[in-house]
């Protein structure tokens, strides 16, 4: 059960401005998270204590909040739903970190570089299944049942993406399914959910839902311009493993798209090759630059397609909350412009 007294540390500020205003409920739902790992087998719990205390920027539960709070009161349920919605994203992270070889995750070793790849996989299954076991307290069931529709989503994104690495003939329309699936579902169910604990009709909440899918859309679309421009030191994760892993990102698409056939034969040499590929050797094959470009138009598109969905909303601290979110993503985007 979660309760607002569970023991547990507390939190630091997401690095997201927009969030500012709402660390008291972020502090709160922080210790709740952190407080999970006492509900294990004494056995697991410092494995999953030093999972839990490795603090994100908690996105989801400031969405969470940000939805309900501009749909009426901030209640248990919501902080209940935050918790649920973080402890899915983390475990989808523990699994992508052992599918990639990522050392590094929020500036700490990550589970699979402490403690090998099988025990991870199994306190991500463990963060899953707990996660979805509190998901069925709600008493609305379609939350537990939405909830349940959102890991799904979650697992079936990463599967396609991975079943697809190196995949040649990826197209943009596969691309965006894959990341609507692993990224952008949570963010949606953030949203709508939020909305529905409210009891809001299903017209907010599915619009709602559509501002999470596009904001989350595009935030993904960000990180993958980050994975090919950014540091690792700033950004605190392993970075490079998209495209080594053959994980073919929307830039690296739009590479493939305005390369000539020799620059495309060029490309697909490297990729087929499965070895770490220079960045200084795109750059040197095609319109790298306008790749990027290109990928950053797309996100700041999305980013404008959910500014609109918020004319559902009343006036609120909780809505203005929203925009700077949007605000905030657009200048992430804008970052990433060579």
């Amino acid at each position: 059960m979660i309760s607002e007294t569970s023991r547990s540390t507390s939190s630091g500020e997401p690095n997201l401005s927009p969030f500012a205003f709402l660390r008291p409920e972020l502090d709160r739902v922080e210790k709740l998270i952190r407080a999970q790992a006492e509900d294990f087998d004494p056995a697991v719990e410092p494995y999953i204590g030093y999972i839990l205390n490795t603090s994100g920027k908690r996105i989801r539960p400031a969405l969470t909040f940000l939805s309900g709070g501009s749909t009426g009161e901030i209640t248990d349920d919501h902080r209940k739903l935050a918790v649920i919605l973080e402890l899915i994203h983390v475990a989808t992270l523990i699994h992508d970190d052992i599918i990639d070889g990522a050392e590094i995750r929020r500036q700490a070793p990550t589970a699979n570089a402490k403690w090998g790849n099988a025990l991870s996989v199994l306190l991500g299954d463990c963060l899953f299944s707990h996660a979805l076991m509190l998901s069925t307290e709600f008493e609305d069931s379609i939350i537990g049942r939405k909830v349940a529709i959102a890991a799904n989503e979650v697992c079936s994104g990463e599967i396609i993406q991975t079943q697809r690495r190196f995949d040649l003939q990826l197209s943009l329309e596969d691309y965006f399914d894959i990341i609507r699936k692993k990224t952008a579902a949570l963010f949606a169910a953030a949203m709508e959910l939020g909305a529905r604990l409210n009891g809001q009709p299903e017209s907010v909440c599915s619009t709602l839902r559509e501002f999470g899918v596009h904001i989350g859309t595009a935030y993904q679309i960000y990180d993958d311009c980050i994975d090919l421009i950014g540091e690792e030191q700033e950004y605190g994760k392993t970075l490079r493993t998209d495209l080594n892993k053959g994980k073919l990102t929307l830039p690296i698409l739009n590479l493939l798209s305005s390369a000539n056939e020799k620059q495309r034969e060029k490309l697909h040499r490297l990729l087929i090759q499965k070895e770490p590929i220079d960045i200084s050797v795109l750059a040197n094959i095609a319109d790298y630059v306008g790749s990027i470009e290109a990928a950053v138009d797309k996100g700041q598109e999305l980013v404008e397609a959910g500014r609109k969905c918020l004319e559902v909303l009343d006036d609120s601290d909780h809505k203005e909350a929203l925009h700077g979110i949007t605000d905030f993503l657009s200048v992430l985007l804008e970052g990433c412009r060579q």
